[in-house]
């Protein structure tokens, strides 16, 4: 058993791809709370696929991938934020034309393209054995901030999370805090993108959060089972696709799923178990009545 977890150490790609696995889960659990609790997950889906275009936009250019899709996203978000605000355009039909028309403009310019198709395979599906230093370097630097970010406005974005009108009325600068937040969401999926891939980044940010979220009514502590089972995913997909020649991108989020549906199985089975436990409304009524 010990030499079953320790071999895979040898290799230096597997110890790059476990550090990378760890913070993209981390980072993704941690954001993950916040777009699921407001009930936005749709734009964790389409903020990479927006970013995925703002990627290729820029290694057209010759651009670095990090600064050029993050500013990309950076301005797909603010944009989404502007035309939900003008009430004229939903905030979901807002996400769909942004997101789709930026993927739609990658996808153009690598049909026009074809010698660097390939580059974007890991963009797209994510290549975690292929990681650099930089790329661990840019995943811990995204996650340190989101992890700054939370801490100093904890308060803040959990008033904001839950009651965002009453937020505003106590002097709540909502519009600031939904733009930082969208910043950072942005950011983290510049920073997971060639790790999980354009396709399976969603999967991470949504699954861990809900998850976590079963299992606790207590924000806190969603937060961190959140960050915990994210990690704990990024782990155990690893060794599943090294041992076993699998994707991954792919494993890591099976390897999720499969979990959540364990946590959903689990707390069901609790709940039918503490209603059967529980006194019927006659037996509380003769108790309190002396029968």
């Amino acid at each position: 058993m010990m030499r079953w977890l320790t071999d895979s150490w040898h290799y230096t790609f597997f110890r790059h791809g476990m550090i990378a696995a760890v913070l993209s889960g981390g980072l993704c659990g941690l954001v993950g709370v916040y777009v699921v609790l407001r009930k936005m997950s749709y734009i964790g889906h389409g903020l990479s696929h927006a970013i995925f275009g703002g990627a290729v936009v820029g290694y057209s250019l010759g651009a670095s991938l990090y600064v050029f899709g993050g500013l990309w996203g950076a301005f797909s978000a603010l944009l989404i934020n502007a035309l939900s605000r003008t009430r004229r355009v939903g905030h979901d039909a807002a996400i769909g034309i942004i997101t789709t028309g930026s993927f739609a403009l990658g996808v153009a310019i690598i049909s026009r393209g074809h010698s660097f198709t390939r580059n974007f395979d890991a963009a797209l599906f994510g290549n975690i054995l292929g990681v650099t230093t930089t790329d661990l370097w840019v995943l811990g630097g995204v996650a340190a901030v989101a992890g700054i970010s939370v801490f100093f406005g904890y308060r803040r974005l959990l008033f904001v999370t839950f009651d965002p009108d009453v937020a505003g009325a106590f002097g709540v600068r909502t519009g600031l805090i939904d733009v930082g937040f969208s910043i950072v969401l942005a950011a983290a999926i510049v920073a997971t993108m060639r790790v999980l891939g354009v396709t399976l980044i969603a999967a991470a940010i949504v699954t861990p959060a809900v998850a976590a979220r079963l299992t606790t009514d207590s924000f806190a502590r969603v937060l961190g089972v959140s960050v915990l089972i994210g990690a704990l995913c990024g782990v155990i997909g690893m060794y599943v696709s090294f041992y076993n020649d699998i994707a991954s991108g792919a494993t890591i989020t099976l390897v999720a799923t499969v979990l959540f549906g364990v946590v959903l199985a689990g707390t069901s089975l609790r709940r039918r178990l503490s209603r059967r436990i529980a006194p019927t409304p006659d037996v509380v009524l003769g108790a309190a009545a002396g029968v």
